[in-house]
């Protein structure tokens, strides 16, 4: 297809569509072995797009590559393949099969109105695909199903048909089933509604003998569509015996796909084609346009003033930055999904950010120039005239753009809500290796943040560690290669835990700090009472002073100085926390006494005191919640129960879950999120929030000390 040239490839793009009605945005969705993209490279094939199948994959151009590299590539990006289907345009949007990337597939699921789960036909449906599927559920995306790999030894249509069914609901069914020719190996695919044989060299009319053998299916088909119509009278009809007008059947099928009440399947053999064109016709006919998909909610970008928008190209500007990489030739790429009016090239566009600071995505309110408008085939962009509401494209040096943000017009600036994300849970500290690798390490940092919403930047000022939080563990692998990849030589180290102490007991603490070097001297004397407070008090001063043995004046000088010796701690490193300090008395001089000296002396008494009670060493303890299998609980029970956690409850949920809500040591989760999907077979998630201080046993002291 040509090779990379600043991020362009030779030949022409598909035609921009002038209406939305003439778009398809569908997401694929599905594990990692499930045959995703091999699906895509088939249907870009098919249609022309490409010469043959086996020429993209996701992050790379459209070119010739050695197995290694195209491998390590799968599977870690969203990649987009448009291709035309009659006078249709579908987007397809192929997303990550690995659960670390959960931010790609997040982007994809807005990206797109519909969703085409694939399955193998060898492997049936993991956890996380069932996860998927309610979540598209619950918001009303329409789906779809393709059975893949039909030519693997394992393969098992049927058996993979029921997994699908039982985990998707009754609303899955079959729209073709696989025929097998005399030599027993699937050459054709039977249509239950059109009673045709569907072979890879065309289509030819079912003898009455194969059509009787499908009968029952084809039956079950029609009744799970007509249960869908708006015609009531349909389902009496049919059960009268009148045969049913296959374009009434054909029509009532898009309605209820749209609606989400019917989930049509399709069996595929990407490696010999078969099955190919019966899924671009069942996108195109059967799938909504942008139309037919409610838009997510707009304001103005202070987050006030919700607007009601619609896909229409002469509507104001209304887009979202879905994915964002770097080009090595032309920069940063921004992939766009315009939601309402036109994007123009040679334009001004405003960017808006919001709402993702604690990430490290700062709030930002920018104007940009478009330059040019791409058409994203994987890497590989083609220049187009414009991109009209319900398309996608890809611009190219806007530089304050980041994924989640919103492009308007500069003279009717929106914001859009941010697209859910889960937190992460895999922490991963990092250093540059020397203090000359610093400045890439940052700039490569800004770079990273801005692409990936899922990765979370954090700098510890307890610490004054630099912490990446990363999905998982494929996660933080690319996140560290791709830091090394640009210039920064980086080491890993072990993340600390923020110890903080506290008082073992009440205690009296006497400070002073009495110098003389020839001029005015320093004199300060302080004497305080220390007492141990509940958890979550943090330090509170207060006075007793009488007589005016501290100069009213000096009283906040003390206070000063015992706030600054708490947050440093009596053990490096290690705030004080929850206690109460009383100044009860003190001296002073007329001439020698000063702010400076008070500071001093209150850091004094307070290191004295602590001496006298004793400390004692707290850790974070977070609030842990598991979702798990029911057939996995013993082992996450009993793995939390080794991490020193305590099981607050459990709480079953439908489809045989349960939710296990435990208070663990943060020093027992730094890679929980990759033991937890070990125990569960990738099935488990988590959350954690913190909960409180508790004290560190005295068998595990001096470890975490010294960490």
């Amino acid at each position: 297809m040509g090779s990379k040239q600043g991020g362009a490839v030779g030949g022409p793009a598909i035609p921009a569509p002038s209406d939305p009605a003439m778009i398809r945005n569908v997401v694929l969705v599905g594990p990692s072995a499930a045959g995703k993209t091999t699906l895509v490279e088939a249907l870009l094939a098919a249609t022309s797009t490409i010469p043959r199948a086996g020429t993209v994959t996701e992050g790379t151009t459209v070119c010739d590559h050695e197995p290694a590299a195209i491998e390590q590539q799968r599977s870690i990006g969203l990649a987009v393949a448009p291709v035309q289907y009659g006078e249709i345009k579908i987007n397809l949007i192929d997303t990550p099969g690995y659960a670390d990337f959960v931010g790609e597939l997040r982007a994809g699921l807005r990206a797109a109105d519909a969703a085409l789960f694939v399955v193998a036909a060898a492997e049936g449906v993991d956890a996380a695909t069932r996860a998927i599927w309610q979540e598209c559920a619950a918001v009303g995306m329409p789906r779809g199903v393709v059975i893949s790999r039909l030519d693997q030894p394992r393969a098992d249509f049927d058996g993979a048909l029921l997994a699908c069914q039982d985990a998707f609901g009754s609303g899955v069914v079959p729209l073709y089933l696989p025929h097998r020719g005399a030599d027993g190996e699937i050459s054709a695919l039977v249509g239950l509604l059109t009673g045709s044989l569907y072979e890879v060299g065309g289509v030819h009319p079912a003898d009455e003998q194969l059509r009787e053998l499908y009968d029952e299916q084809r039956g079950e088909l029609i009744e799970a569509i007509i249960a869908e119509s708006e015609d009531e009278s349909l389902m009496d009809r049919y059960l009268g015996g009148e045969q049913i007008d296959e374009n009434t059947l054909i029509s009532d099928l898009e309605t209820a796909v749209v609606r989400g009440g019917l989930h049509p399947v399709v069996p595929v053999c990407a490696a010999t084609g078969l099955g190919v064109r019966e899924v671009l016709d069942g996108i195109a006919r059967g799938f909504p346009s942008p139309l037919e998909h409610p838009l997510p909610e707009f304001t103005d970008p202070q987050g006030r003033h919700p607007r009601t928008l619609t896909p229409d190209p002469s509507g104001p500007l209304a887009a979202e930055v879905v994915h964002t990489s770097v080009d090595s030739y032309v920069g940063r790429v921004s992939l766009a999904r315009v939601f309402s009016g036109t994007m123009r090239p040679e334009r001004p566009v405003h960017v808006s950010g919001h709402g993702m600071a604690e990430r490290g995505h700062p709030d930002h309110d920018e104007d940009e120039r478009v330059a040019h408008l791409y058409s994203p085939l994987g890497a590989s962009l083609r220049e187009v005239p414009h991109c009209i509401a319900g398309d996608l494209c890809a611009l190219t040096k806007i530089g304050s753009a980041e994924t989640g943000d919103t492009l308007s017009d500069p003279s009717d600036p929106l914001l859009l809500t941010p697209w859910p994300m889960p937190e992460p849970q895999l922490p991963i500290a990092v250093t540059a290796h020397t203090r000359s690798d610093e400045d890439a390490l940052a700039r490569n940092l800004n770079r990273l943040v801005a692409a990936d919403p899922s990765l979370r930047l954090e700098r510890d000022s307890a610490s004054h560690q630099l912490v990446l939080w990363c999905m998982g563990e494929a996660h933080a692998d690319v996140v560290l290669q791709r830091l090394r990849e640009g210039g920064a030589e980086i080491d890993t180290v072990p993340v600390r835990v923020p110890l903080r102490q506290t008082f073992a007991q009440p205690a009296k603490g006497h400070g002073r700090h009495v110098k003389q070097s020839g001029g005015h001297g320093q004199y300060a004397v302080c004497d305080i009472e220390v007492e141990p407070l509940p958890r979550g008090s943090g330090v509170e001063f207060a006075e007793r002073v009488v007589g005016g043995a501290v100069p009213r004046q000096f009283i906040p000088s003390v206070e000063k100085g015992v706030r600054a010796q708490a947050e440093k701690g009596i053990t490096e490193g290690c705030p004080l926390m929850d206690i109460r300090v009383t100044l009860v008395d003190g001296k002073a001089h007329s001439v020698d006494s000063s702010d400076a000296a008070f500071q001093a002396a209150g850091a004094l008494a307070l290191k004295a005191a602590a001496e006298q009670a004793g400390l004692v060493t707290l850790e974070p303890v977070d609030a842990v919640e598991v979702r798990i299998p029911d057939e996995h609980l013993g082992a996450v029970l009993g793995d939390l129960s080794s991490r020193r956690g305590k099981v607050i409850g459990t709480e079953p949920e439908d489809g045989g879950w349960t939710v296990v809500r435990a208070h663990v040591p943060a020093s027992e989760l730094m890679r929980y999120t990759i033991n937890v999907r070990s125990l569960s077979s990738g099935s488990a998630t988590f959350t954690r929030h913190f909960e409180s201080y508790e004290p560190v046993p005295e068998s595990l002291l001096a470890q975490m000390t010294t960490r």
